[in-house]
Formats: structure tokens, sequence, C-alpha cells
């Protein structure tokens, strides 16, 4: 009998364990869908927005930060509790041109020439913006994504490319993935600036990754076509 009070005892400690278990999995499980759809209607609505302020239109280019990375000359709204800034950081869209700044590298081959050739082209220039209406207008560190036009009509992005400057970033896709990436390829056949000289060990990490991915053939390829 007391066996039997026991077991029946344990029985209901389990199905009470159970029952809390599968209640507090519930909740948690809602929070994590009510946080995910919030973060998404935030994000897309900071789309939208972006899209309706920047779209097409014109400003000034303030502060050119790296080769890649620019100010523009209109307050913007940080991720961070929305404190507002004078101007609105821009990341070229498909582009990646070597690090200048950033303390985890130090100064990465040819990137003083990127950061100065591309100064020379828009600093102090008015430019025309543009965004890809398909994709995320934001990177994770919240910059604009965007294609630069100057005033002669040319885009910023292509030009690095194009000379030399820039690596085509494969790591995310965007509407001239493929444009981008056959700009890069002429550029390093006909040898024009970065790919003059640089060897693997000199590119970003990624890149590095990407090659050693291929074979040695490809790798050498990747560098002297």
């Amino acid at each position: 009998m007391a066996r039997y009070a026991m077991s029946r005892r344990l029985r209901n400690i389990v199905a009470v364990i159970i029952t809390l278990t599968a209640t507090t999995l519930f909740f948690l499980d809602r929070s994590y869908i009510s946080r995910s759809v919030t973060k998404s209607l935030q994000s897309t609505q900071q789309d939208s927005s972006d899209i309706s302020k920047y779209q097409g239109r014109q400003f000034t280019v303030v502060k050119v930060v790296d080769g890649d990375t620019l100010d523009i000359d209109i307050p913007d709204l940080s991720a961070d509790g929305g404190r507002q800034y004078s101007h609105t950081r821009i990341r070229l869209w498909g582009i990646d041109t070597p690090e200048t700044k950033d303390p985890r590298t130090g100064p990465m081959y040819f990137g003083k020439e990127a950061s100065d050739f591309a100064t020379k082209l828009a600093l102090g220039k008015q430019v025309t913006i543009y965004l890809e209406k398909e994709k995320k207008t934001r990177d994770k560190y919240h910059r604009l994504l965007a294609y630069i036009q100057l005033p002669d009509g040319t885009f910023l992005n292509e030009i690095l490319l194009s000379e030399g400057y820039a690596y085509a970033d494969l790591r995310f896709k965007h509407g001239l993935y493929n444009k981008y990436k056959q700009l890069e390829s002429v550029a390093r056949s006909q040898k024009k600036g970065l790919w003059a000289g640089v060897t693997p060990e000199q590119m970003p990490k990624w890149r590095q990754k990407r090659l050693h991915l291929t074979t040695p053939a490809a790798e050498a390829a990747e560098v002297n076509n």
C-alpha cells in the first residue's frame, strides 16, 4: 500500500514537472515569436523609411572614412536608442576595399590608396543615392547600404572595382553581383591597382577563406588572372 502511494505521489510530481516545463516552453516560444515579429516589423519599417528618405535623392559627401565607407550631409538615427547623428554613414554596396582604420587588422595593403582615390572622387561632391529595394537597407553596424552615383553619372562602387581599388564583395548577393564580379575580373586581368602586387596573405580574411576552399591552381588564377 505504501509502495502504491509512493508510486502515485511520484507520478503526480512527474506530471506537475511536465506541465510546468510545457507551460514555460510555451511562454518562451511565444516570447521568442513576439520578439522575432517585432524585429521583422521594425526592419521592414526601417527599410521603407530609408527608401523614402534616400532613394534617388542628392546629398553632399562630407567625409570619406575609407575606400568603401563615407558620410553624407543628412541626419540619421542610430540603432542604439535612437540617438541622432548629424550625418548618414554609407557602406558601398557590393565592394570591399582594404581596411585603413580597423584595429583588428591594422592598415591593409592598398588601403590608403583606395581611401585617397575615393576621397578624390567623392569628397565635397553632390552624389545621388540608390538603394536595393529588395534587400535590407542597413548592415549590422546600421550603415546605409547604397550605390553612389557621382556628378558625371558614373558610380563610385564600379569605378573602385574597375580601377583595382576594391574587391567584389562575394559574401552578399545583390542586384549587380555578376556585373561586379566581371568588373573585378577585368581589373585583375589588367593588373590594375592592388592586383599588380597583392598576395593572398594581404587580402581580407573572408577572401583568404574563399581562396583556401579552391584548388591551388584556382587560387593562383584568382590572384594572377
